[in-house]
């Protein structure tokens, strides 16, 4: 699960990153972005991570999935070591360590334990968070920046979020019709699309690097919040401050991670600029899509290009559900 979201973090930011910067509400990104034969492959490592988060959750508590969903973003570290050639910081490393002591001790406090039904309440909740976030992401996808990367990434990690809470009682279903019949599954549907379209204009907006840390923070907490008063989520007898405190360490790895994350790639594409100017690479070969422009955003400072080179400095990609 872990490692199939770790792909899908890496491939669909890339996508998002080529695609043109939308500044409205509008489902027709989904649509642009299934263009790319790259995004529909980040989108199958998402579909597989997220059926086995969906197993997970029948019987394990939301805080160890969520946790373990977002540990996902030290995967992408690693890929991006391996295939793209960033540069690993020893503080990185660090993180890395980190994030799985943080996710081995949720491991060791977690309880299996079948969920409890939401109930009517609970379906009325969902369905009024669904009509709020989406309204909230209509407005919050005119905002440009960091600001736009911190709402809509928060707003993204709040669907998903919900998709997480309506899922650990779905996957107790009896039966193949009762899985059907149940309104959870439709409700975690309509989510789980509204969170990936707020994803993809977060991704678009200045800063990578908040929006990742605002969606991990918004959906793993509220996730395990309910998950603990609501859902029958249990933590071993004496465990409860290992738990607390792996929360806490696998949240703190997954926000610090993001931190290294748009710089490596920045001065990567720094250097295939510099390489350009010197004539040692064509500008044909330096360009890897359309000519759209494109903005990074590193250590506060937002730098826009267009065509090859606004290519080549794109943010290093990184993301989750």
């Amino acid at each position: 699960m872990i490692i199939a979201y770790g792909f899908a973090n890496l491939l669909q930011s890339v996508a998002a990153a080529r695609t043109t910067v939308h500044h409205t509400f509008d489902p027709g990104l989904l649509l642009r972005l299934a263009g790319h034969r790259t995004y529909l492959i980040g989108l199958a490592c998402q579909v597989v991570g997220f059926v086995l988060a969906f197993l997970a959750r029948r019987d394990l508590p939301l805080f160890l999935v969520q946790a373990s969903v977002a540990a996902g973003l030290g995967v992408t570290a690693v890929l991006g070591v391996l295939v793209l050639k960033w540069r690993l910081p020893a503080a990185e490393v660090v993180l890395l360590v980190l994030l799985f002591a943080g996710i081995t001790a949720l491991v060791l406090s977690a309880q299996p334990a079948p969920s409890r039904q939401l109930g009517t309440a609970g379906l009325v909740g969902l369905a009024v968070a669904v009509v709020a976030i989406a309204a909230s992401g209509f407005f919050a996808a005119r905002l440009h920046g960091a600001l736009g990367s911190v709402v809509l990434g928060s707003l993204a990690g709040m669907a998903f979020s919900a998709a997480a809470v309506a899922a650990r009682p779905l996957a107790s279903a009896g039966s193949v019709e009762a899985f059907v019949r149940d309104p959870l599954l439709y409700l975690l549907i309509v989510h789980s699309v509204i969170g990936q379209l707020l994803l993809g204009l977060a991704m678009q907006r200045g800063s990578t690097t908040a929006a990742v840390a605002a969606m991990d923070a918004a959906g793993a907490v509220p996730a395990a919040i309910v998950g603990l008063l609501l859902l029958n989520d249990k933590i071993w007898p004496g465990r409860e401050w290992l738990a607390g405190l792996g929360f806490l360490v696998t949240l703190a790895a997954v926000v610090g991670l993001t931190r290294y994350a748009e710089p490596q790639h920045h001065h990567a594409g720094a250097r295939q600029k510099a390489m350009v100017g010197a004539g040692m690479v064509p500008v044909q070969a330096a360009s890897t899509g359309p000519r759209s422009e494109t903005t990074t955003s590193t250590g506060g400072v937002t730098s826009t290009g267009v065509g090859s080179i606004g290519v080549a400095r794109r943010r290093r990609p990184i993301t989750r559900s």
